[in-house]
Order: C-alpha cells, then sequence, then structure tokens
C-alpha cells in the first residue's frame, strides 16, 4: 500500500512538473508566426551623437534615416521598445502581467491589428517603405542583442506590426479608457458636459478622459497626461520684439511607452527635423524643421458615442433597422504571466456595426470613436516633418487624419497658429449625443469627422501670442483674440474646462507688453495658483475649519493661511501645499465630491512628521528628481506651468517625480538667420542603460531650469560629435 501512494505522489509530481514546465514555456512557440514580410532592402545610417548622447541620424534615403532611427533608440532604450511590440501583437501580458494582459484585451477590443491590416497596404509606398525599414532595424539589434531579449519569438517584426501599436495607443490620447473602464466592470459612465442623463449618466469628463488614460498609458499605452497635460506657446516677431518663438513644453511620464525620445533626422530626400518621438515610431511627433515647427498639447472633444443594443434571446444577435444581426464574435487567448508561467486566458471579443461590443450586467454596448479604423495619421505625421509652408501644413492637418491633440505652430515668416485638431465625429444635430443611444438605429451610426473649417482655429491672431494648458481652446490668445464658444456647434463637445496652468498662462502672457525670451522664461517656469477654480475652493475650507480642538492642526491650516500660492521652494507652507492641492484637484477634474479636508490636512501633517519631523520641511526635501544615483531637489507642482505632476512616495517619505515637464524645446526664427533651438529632458538620451554617461545626465540643468543645444545644422553635430558610427543591416 505504501508503495502504491509512493508511486501515486510521484505521478502527480511528475504531472505538476509538466505542467509547470509547459505553463512556463508554452507562450513563446504559441506567438511563433509564419512568414513574416520583412524588406529585402539594404539600409545605410550614419548615427552621430552629440555631447548628450542625442542621436543625429542621417540617411540617403527617408527610409534608411527610419532604419537608423530603430538602431539609435534600441541602443539607448531597447527595453521598452519591446514593451511597445508585444503590445501591438498582443503579447505584453506575458511580460507585463494582469496589467499588461488588460492591454492585450483592448488590442483585440479595438481590432488594432485587424485596423493595420487592413489600411496599411493603402498607405503611400514611401510611408510603407519607412515603416518597413523602421521594422528592419529593431529586428537587426534584436538579432544582435539575444541577451536583451524579455519574449522569445517576439522578432522579427514587420511593418504593419509597427502600423499596429499606432492604431491601439491613438485612441487613448483623448481618453477612450475612460469609456472602457466602466463598460467592462458595469458602472455607471461618467457625466461629460452638464447634469448626468437619468437612467445611465454618459461618457467622459474630459480631464478624467486623461486622468483614466494615464493609468493605462504607465503599462504603457496612450497619453499619460494624467492629471494635467502640456504647454505650449507661439509668440510673433511683433509682439517678442526678435525672433518667432514656438515653446514645446510636454507633459509625460519620464520613462515608459510614451516618455519623449530625442533625436535629429535628416536625409537627401528632404527630410530634415529635430524633435522628439515615443518608442515604436520612425518619426517625430514635435518638434521643428528649418522652415517650421509645431508642438502638441492634449485636448478632450466628446470622441465617443455609446449604443445599447438590443439581443435575442441567444445573446449573439442584435436589432439594427428591424432586423436580427449577427454580432461578429472571436475567442482570444491572453497571456498572463504569474511568477515564472506565463497562464492562457480566453476571452470572447465581439463587434457590431458601430463598433467594439461589451458585455456586462447592465446590457450590451457598442461604441464608436473618433478614428476608429483610420492609420492615416501615419503618412500624416511623416508629411508634416517635411512641410515648408503653413498652408501647406494645414492642408495636412486638414485631412483629419490625425484624430487628436492641439496642434500650436509657428514659422520662420512669422506666423503663428493654433489648431484645436480632433476627428470629431460628423454627427447630425437633433438627437442626445451625450446619452446612451438607442443602437437599433443605423442613421446614428455617423460615418467620418467633420470638416476642418467647423474646428476652433488661430492664426496669426491681433494679441500676437498663443498659448494651451490642455484647457478650452475658447482662452487661448488674449482678450479681443479668444474665440467665442457660441460660434461654434454643440455637437462637437468641445471640452470647456480651465486648467490652472490655463489660468496663469493667460494672465500673464496678457499682462505682458513685450513677450521676450526672458518675459516667456518667466512664463513657461511659473510656480504659481491662482486662487480660483479647486484651489479657491480647498482654501475657502481651510479657512472655515473649526480646529479649536487639535493645536497641530490649527498650526498646520494658519501656516497655509499665510501661503504665497507659489510652489517654488521658498515658502515654508510649500510642502503641505503641494500635498493638499493634488487631491482637490484631481476630484475637480474628475467631477468627484471633495476630499474631506480635515482628514487629508491630518494625513499630509502626519506624513511630513513622520519623514521630516516638522510641518515646514523645505519643499526641494519632499520633491525630488531621482535616477540611479542623482537626487536632486524640484520645484513646481500638480497643475502649474513649472510641472511637477504626478509622484511615487518612496519608503523615505520624499516624492520621487514620474510625470510633469518632460521633453521641453524652445525654438527661435530671427529674420533672415538659420532656426536655433535648446531643448531638456529630466534623464537622459538613455533612460534604461543605467550604465550609459546619458542616464541622467541632463538632470542637474533641468532642475535648474536651464537648456542644452539641440544641434540642428550638421557642421554643429560634427563639431559637438562624441561617437559617429555607420550601420547597414544584413540580408
Amino acid at each position: 500500500m505504501i508503495k502504491w501512494v509512493g508511486r501515486i505522489g510521484f505521478a502527480l509530481l511528475l504531472v505538476v512538473l509538466v505542467a509547470g514546465i509547459a505553463l512556463a514555456t508554452w507562450e513563446p512557440f504559441w506567438a511563433k508566426r509564419e512568414n513574416v514580410a520583412q524588406s529585402d532592402r539594404i539600409y545605410t545610417a550614419e548615427i552621430i551623437r552629440d555631447e548628450f548622447g542625442v542621436p543625429h541620424i542621417y540617411g540617403k534615403t527617408d527610409a534608411d534615416v527610419a532604419y537608423g532611427v530603430a538602431i539609435a533608440h534600441s541602443e539607448d532604450d531597447f527595453s521598452t521598445l519591446q514593451d511597445v511590440i508585444a503590445m501591438a501583437q498582443g503579447r505584453y501580458g506575458a511580460i507585463a502581467g494582469q496589467d499588461g494582459a488588460a492591454v492585450d484585451y483592448v488590442y483585440h477590443l479595438l481590432d488594432a491589428r485587424g485596423t493595420a491590416e487592413r489600411q496599411y497596404p493603402d498607405l503611400p509606398e514611401d510611408t510603407r517603405a519607412l515603416f518597413e525599414a523602421y521594422a528592419t532595424g529593431l529586428n537587426e539589434y534584436a538579432a544582435a542583442n539575444p541577451g536583451e531579449l524579455k519574449l522569445a519569438n517576439l522578432f522579427p517584426v514587420e511593418g504593419t506590426d509597427v502600423a499596429a501599436g499606432f492604431s491601439l495607443r491613438q485612441p487613448f490620447f483623448f481618453g477612450l479608457n475612460s469609456v472602457i473602464e466602466p463598460l467592462v466592470s458595469g458602472e455607471a459612465l461618467r457625466p461629460e458636459y452638464g447634469p448626468d442623463i437619468p437612467g445611465f449618466p454618459r461618457t467622459v469628463d474630459p480631464v478624467q478622459a486623461s486622468n483614466d488614460a494615464e493609468r493605462v498609458a504607465m503599462s504603457p499605452l496612450g497619453q499619460d497626461s494624467g492629471m494635467n497635460g502640456s504647454n505650449a506657446f507661439a509668440v510673433s516677431p511683433a509682439k517678442s520684439g526678435g525672433p518667432t518663438t514656438l515653446v514645446s513644453n510636454a507633459h509625460q511620464p519620464w520613462r515608459g511607452g510614451v516618455a519623449w525620445y530625442e533625436l535629429v533626422v535628416e536625409s537627401e530626400e528632404g527630410w530634415h527635423y529635430a524633435g522628439a518621438n515615443f518608442p515604436g515610431s520612425p518619426f517625430p511627433f514635435l518638434g521643428h524643421n528649418r522652415d517650421l515647427g509645431w508642438t502638441n498639447t492634449v485636448n478632450t472633444p466628446d470622441m465617443v458615442d455609446v449604443y445599447e443594443l438590443e439581443l435575442d434571446d441567444t445573446g449573439e444577435r442584435y436589432m439594427l433597422d428591424g432586423e436580427w444581426r449577427d454580432l461578429e464574435k472571436k475567442s482570444v487567448t491572453l497571456p498572463v504571466r504569474f511568477g515564472p508561467l506565463v497562464l492562457p486566458i480566453s476571452r470572447d471579443i465581439y463587434r457590431s456595426v458601430h463598433g467594439p461590443v461589451i458585455k456586462n450586467d447592465n446590457g450590451a454596448f457598442a461604441f464608436r470613436y473618433g478614428g476608429i479604423d483610420n492609420l492615416g495619421q501615419l503618412d500624416a505625421y511623416y508629411r508634416l516633418n517635411k512641410a515648408s509652408t503653413l498652408e501647406e501644413w494645414e492642408s495636412i492637418l486638414a485631412r483629419m487624419d490625425i484624430p487628436s491633440t492641439n496642434f500650436i505652430y509657428a514659422d520662420k515668416t512669422g506666423n503663428i497658429a493654433y489648431v484645436y485638431n480632433a476627428a470629431i465625429p460628423d454627427r447630425p444635430e437633433g438627437p442626445n449625443w451625450r446619452a446612451v443611444l438607442p443602437g437599433n438605429d443605423s442613421a446614428l451610426v455617423w460615418k467620418g469627422p467633420v470638416d476642418y473649417e467647423e474646428l476652433p482655429r488661430y492664426v496669426n491672431p491681433a494679441s500676437g501670442w498663443i498659448y494651451n494648458a490642455n484647457n478650452a481652446p475658447y482662452t487661448a490668445a488674449g482678450t479681443g483674440s479668444d474665440l467665442s464658444p457660441d460660434a461654434f456647434a454643440p455637437e462637437l463637445g468641445v471640452e470647456l474646462k480651465q486648467t490652472n496652468r490655463s489660468r496663469r498662462a493667460w494672465k500673464l502672457m496678457s499682462e505682458a507688453e513685450t513677450i521676450d525670451r526672458a518675459t516667456l522664461e518667466a512664463i513657461k517656469y511659473d510656480t504659481g495658483y491662482a486662487r480660483d477654480g479647486y484651489v479657491g475652493d480647498l482654501w475657502d475650507d481651510l479657512e472655515a475649519l473649526d480646529l479649536s480642538d487639535d493645536a497641530q492642526l490649527s498650526k498646520a491650516r494658519d501656516l497655509l493661511m499665510e501661503w504665497d500660492f507659489t510652489a517654488d521652494n521658498i515658502g515654508r507652507a510649500d510642502s503641505l501645499a503641494l500635498l493638499m492641492i493634488r487631491e482637490f484637484m484631481s476630484s475637480s477634474y474628475q467631477n468627484k465630491p471633495r476630499p474631506d479636508v480635515r482628514e487629508e490636512l491630518r494625513g499630509h501633517v502626519d506624513h511630513l512628521m513622520q519623514h521630516f519631523g516638522r510641518i515646514d520641511p523645505p519643499m526641494g526635501e519632499l520633491l525630488r528628481l531621482r535616477q540611479g544615483d542623482v537626487d536632486l531637489p524640484l520645484d513646481g507642482g500638480s497643475d502649474t506651468l513649472r510641472a511637477s505632476t504626478l509622484w511615487d512616495v518612496d519608503e523615505d517619505g520624499r516624492l520621487s517625480v514620474r510625470h510633469g515637464d518632460s521633453f521641453i524645446q524652445w525654438v527661435e526664427w530671427n529674420a533672415g538667420e538659420r532656426v536655433v533651438s535648446q531643448s531638456i529632458q529630466p534623464f537622459g538620451a538613455a533612460t534604461t542603460r543605467p550604465r550609459s554617461p546619458h542616464y541622467s545626465d541632463q538632470s542637474t540643468l533641468f532642475v535648474q531650469h536651464r537648456l542644452k543645444p539641440v544641434h540642428f545644422w550638421r557642421e554643429d553635430v560634427l563639431a559637438n560629435a562624441t561617437s559617429r558610427k555607420t550601420v547597414t543591416n544584413r540580408r
């Protein structure tokens, strides 16, 4: 009997062992693909790195340059590039576990690969050539560095894989996740504008859309605008007293799949551009060429419509125009890593003529969003890189291929402009588009975006300046130049909210007689808060508190009442104010009840006392820039123009910033002179390479509000080169 028990135990152990090995090894074999369409071209690029390690990539053709972009970026951050490629294949869960599997679910839900396969072949040949060359560069680096691979059979990739990554991530820039998350969980959708709609409140608060996208962006997916996004400024020569000026002040996460990567590209085919991209892109998304430049800030118009479907008893058909139609159904496998094991999780994905469908306890809901099933942005960004005039640049935007984001523009001839760019659905008047719509009427399934001419837009306003800080487009250029919301159709769903950054920028720029370099620098690095909106409400609530029973809290409140409303690392109340504002800003932007003021004050006082032994430590001791051995003080706060927006609380109680001012670029065109620019990043060019000298070599300049030169012109690059090499792919 004992022998039989022993044999059974051994057999069970063997079964468990075999099962464990299977779960640890199945995913790469399951994911292996045949007949990946790799390019048979030979590419050659020259990569010159300057004193800060920024790559300057040269090639005879644009495709040669795109190949070099992939090689250079891989050298600096192949880890993140692999994450992006895994997302573009629905395999991120095999790297990042449950968080990654959530991204993979969305990949299948949105049919990102299907969009790429349908639309990629119709892109212009030269645009496809860029993506194929870029894929070749990734494959080349992966083959040469097998020890860095996170997943087997992730490579080789093809141009369609790279395109699928764009299709997946773009909708999260305008907050699609704030619709997907509540639909998946069965929760009510948040109202976007005005009061809740009885029965089933409708979609997205514009700034909350960014907040929800931030959680996924850290995966990384979409734009990590978090609680506050980017700033942008353009000033005409008449107002600056000198150059046409463009300031790009993007707020992105400092690490991950939507962290900026700086580069300069130049080919013999006329592509010459200095700026930054995200991992997985063969071209910059913002920056400047010889003649013009632009930058972006996130906007959040109402881009998503939700439809409630009427299903039959089987749950597999839905009613449309009086007829039953079959729901498209596809079963997918999500690989989910748990320690050394990767579990296969099966999910059913549904679609209707409206778009993706999610079933929950409340029913079945389809959603449709601006830019759905469109890959035109891949070509549009490439053409924008090579545009030379305002008219050409606008004609590309007018195609409505880039689904969202504001564009702020300047050029060498003195033009400045702001386009509230968004592929907003062309909705007919009449239906309540803010409600969940009936899914049985095909007349409510719009076919495309509104015309470009319907969007808010400024060109050379009389004020001579333009800004955006993720605010409504109706405050952008000052009194007498600002547009009126009454001039635009309510069906556009343009957001109406303001940010503290917007209030400060509008005030400071309106008050300036001349916006020269020094004035604009002071505005860009402003750390002030207006006692208005949620900040004003918070201070009013603090003032009204009865703290007669708690001397410590009373002392803390008195300290806050004396605060000068600047997070400049000078005032005694800066640290406490920094901590207090964050959650009240968040609740305001999410249209949620404000936190209990007393509880918040108690928690932050306790935190400061525990870690600093006082309620008034210098803010620079609390708020830190940390990367490896670098540990530096920061200024600014959540929703200040000098942005230190999101942070992690470290074990020592310090706040390690992970999101805020990121890639900053300052561009100037003086009449009759060549363009010049400067830039800075919080860390360096190689944020995931601790052994690189460029792991954090820009950090000291960053905290000191200083910029470094952008070597746009080749002679300057050669004069400041620290390395130079030529790369060529193998057949």
